[in-house]
């Protein structure tokens, strides 16, 4: 894990700062904290309308950031993009260490501009037997420009992405159900929640028949991991749950999946695991005072040779029965009984995160994620934190006719529906297991980039995390004005 842009809060501005940061109004306001030789530099840059501006000077180099005017969520978004940008021209240029001087007053500018940085500079060596050389930077931040609970809270929450990319970088090789797990005591112990971890022969006593089924043609054991958060102070009565799907490599089952960019990258297939596992982590390590519950049922999905396969009947935790038509619609089938587990905690609400359908991403690309869900409430919130964190979700209808779709002529349901509406179906099978106010994330096409852009690298993005801080956030706002 590494996130290789270090921030350091400093007690007073230095004498000579390289890195300046202002709204385009205030520019003329620099002059005041330069010499006249990079005044002059800068209105002749503004003149030519030539961005961004650097100024090199014999002893020295200024970079000058004039992010946007207003902090609306697309312009927090385009800060985060600057951030990005001004790490790779510090890369590029081999300047390691940059002290930070602010002429802005809106702070809702000045953290997505260094979450951009953070987060763009994540490297994974983790098997490269000569990785390249891990480039730093040191960022100083005066203590007048950002308090230090605001960069702590920046730095714990670009950490736990970090951690979340690694997870979903990991190799299938290397990522078993049952490492995944141990990943989650060792995370729990450094961030001081609570977790336990259901081995097979538990999950066999709780007939979690969805979980098992797809286990079957593996030669490594499932796990269900249970991570919680209590703080003596929390807000809610009821916990908040959050479950994520955890197939640590989907090669499909029986219904094998074609190799050519799609099996290949099907470690990824665990990254709602792995948001739940690092947004409890954050809100641990920031002591937020909300009771929130993780559940992951965890393990890879093979054609061996007692792989569950098409046309079996299953039968389910909740006591269900589920017809296979497609044993790589497997994440439902696992998800299905830890929402039915979530039932034991008669939640406030529950939120499943999931790389969960390939329809997702064919109808919105990497651009956004898809939500959908039995309480409307709570779906308007996540999208508005999406709005926040620009991990955009879009609404798709749960309408009943869309439940004949997955009706069986042998069993109560079939895991899949028709040749239309791929996602809506998945999220209705899932809505058969929940009696509690219930939201669904599919997030397979944002989950995994193939090619990176600015403060997104390549491979797992770590999508989620800040979106679900956000919506907590919000909950405990809201239940501390209520109160």
């Amino acid at each position: 894990m590494s996130i290789n842009v270090k921030l350091n809060i400093i007690t007073k501005p230095t004498n000579r700062p390289n890195l300046i940061i202002c709204s385009e109004s205030q520019i003329a306001l620099l002059a005041e904290h330069m010499d006249n030789n990079i005044a002059l530099f800068i209105q002749n840059q503004l003149e030519q309308k030539i961005k961004p501006l650097q100024y090199f000077g014999l002893n020295d180099s200024v970079f000058i950031e004039t992010l946007p005017e207003v902090s609306t969520e697309k312009n927090k978004e385009k800060s985060r993009i600057q951030g990005a940008q001004l790490f790779q021209r510090c890369k590029n240029q081999k300047i390691k260490s940059l002290n930070l001087r602010v002429i802005i007053t809106n702070i809702d500018l000045l953290l997505p501009f260094l979450e951009g940085m953070l987060l763009s500079s994540y490297t994974y060596n983790k098997f490269k037997t000569k990785p390249e050389e891990t480039f730093e930077v040191e960022l100083n931040l005066p203590s007048d420009n950002i308090s230090e609970a605001n960069a702590n809270t920046l730095m714990h929450l670009c950490d736990e992405i970090s951690f979340c990319r690694d997870l979903v970088n990991d190799p299938p090789n290397d990522l078993t159900a049952e490492k995944l797990s141990s990943f989650v005591l060792s995370h729990a112990k450094l961030c001081g929640y609570q977790a336990q971890i259901l081995d097979k022969k538990s999950i066999e006593e709780l007939n979690m028949g969805g979980l098992l089924a797809v286990n079957k043609g593996s030669q490594l054991p499932p796990t269900f991991s249970i991570l919680e958060w209590k703080p003596e102070d929390a807000v809610n009565d009821k916990p908040i749950i959050l479950v994520g799907k955890g197939v640590v490599y989907d090669t499909g089952g029986l219904s094998l999946k074609p190799t050519a960019m799609s099996m290949d990258f099907m470690k990824c297939d665990m990254a709602g695991a792995a948001v739940v596992i690092t947004t409890i982590g954050l809100i641990s390590k920031l002591k937020l005072p909300i009771h929130v519950v993780g559940l992951i049922p965890a393990t890879d999905n093979r054609p061996g040779e007692q792989a569950y396969a098409p046309g079996d009947v299953i039968k389910m935790m909740s006591g269900s029965t589920v017809e296979v038509l497609n044993t790589d619609a497997e994440g439902r089938m696992i998800l299905a009984d830890a929402l039915h587990f979530a039932k034991r905690y008669h939640p406030d609400s529950v939120i499943d995160i999931a790389t969960l359908t390939g329809a997702t991403a064919a109808a919105l690309g990497p651009y956004a994620a898809s939500v959908m869900g039995n309480d409307e409430n709570i779906i308007e919130n996540l999208i508005q934190s999406g709005q926040n964190t620009y991990e955009r979700l879009v609404s798709l209808p749960l309408w009943e006719e869309y439940g004949d779709e997955i009706k069986s002529d042998i069993a109560d349901i079939k895991n899949i529906g028709g040749s239309y509406g791929g996602a809506i179906t998945a999220g209705k099978f899932l809505e058969h297991f929940t009696d509690y106010p219930w939201a669904h994330l599919d997030i397979a096409g944002v989950a995994f980039t193939h090619k990176g852009s600015n403060y997104w690298t390549k491979g797992g993005t770590g999508y989620g995390v800040r979106l679900l801080h956000d919506y907590l956030m919000k909950r405990i706002h809201k239940i501390q004005k209520n109160d």
